[in-house]
């Protein structure tokens, strides 16, 4: 997601004020700080184009 916002060319005050996202928990999100709501990187992959698909990782048996 880092590398789609840089490649972007947009500021992430832009991003943030496009996708009505709050610029700070966005800047919070690049670093690695902190997450993102599903709601918020809904948007953010839209906006970016990307298409985001979530894989549940079976649980391993005996641990």
């Amino acid at each position: 997601m880092r590398q789609a916002i840089d490649d972007s060319g947009l500021t992430r005050y832009r991003i943030a004020l496009d996708t009505n996202i709050d610029e700070s928990a966005l800047a919070k999100f690049y670093n690695g700080h902190r997450g993102l709501s599903m709601a918020a990187l809904d948007r953010l992959g839209k906006y970016l184009g990307l298409r985001i698909v979530m894989v549940r990782t079976p649980k391993q048996k005996g641990g």
